[in-house]
């Protein structure tokens, strides 16, 4: 298979009192997981805050490395990873992809997901993710099995330690935008 184009999944830790009682349970860098088809992370979505300040108030978002959440916390922390995947299978995902974009109002963020992922026992509704469960999905449903679990148990760390996924930054979100922009 001759891998033609890449994702980039960005996991993140703001910092936040959601955040602090994630890492309470999973002991992991980051707990936030985003995927994008660009390097500049400018076409970035997940499943997360809806509004910066309220974490009660979540879903799929369509997430902005310079404003909304991550402008509010600004030493955001985060590393980068590089898929390399087929024209075919970017395809298939920017499709699954369209379905949430189209429906978006539906979804819900899958907070008892969240909870579940401790117990290691799957809780999933229909129109219900969290972040790592979203990404997870979206590349199953393209066809790219990572990992031997359901997405549903999937956590950002697990991206983190996945072979297949190649490191390409590591550092404080806003200086990797400041890169970004630097390079063209």
């Amino acid at each position: 298979m001759a891998a033609e184009r890449s994702v980039f999944i960005l996991l993140t830790n703001t910092g936040t009192l959601f955040t602090k009682m994630i890492q309470t349970y999973t002991k992991a860098p980051y707990n936030h997981a985003s995927i994008s088809f660009d390097r500049e992370l400018s076409e970035l979505y997940s499943f997360g805050r809806k509004h910066p300040s309220n974490p009660l108030n979540g879903g799929f978002v369509k997430e902005d490395i310079k404003t909304g959440t991550y402008s509010k916390y600004p030493n955001t922390t985060c590393v980068i990873y590089e898929l390399q995947v087929t024209e075919r299978e970017v395809e298939k995902m920017q499709r699954v992809l369209q379905l949430f974009i189209r429906k978006h109002q539906k979804y819900l963020y899958n907070i008892l997901g969240v909870i579940s992922i401790t117990l290691k026992e799957p809780v999933e509704f229909s129109n219900s993710y969290f972040c790592s469960q979203f990404v997870a999905e979206i590349l199953q449903r393209s066809g790219i099995k990572i990992w031997n679990k359901l997405p549903a148990l999937v956590t950002p760390d697990d991206f983190r330690q996945s072979d297949r996924l190649q490191l390409i930054y590591e550092g404080k979100l806003s200086e990797y935008a400041v890169k970004s922009e630097e390079s063209r």
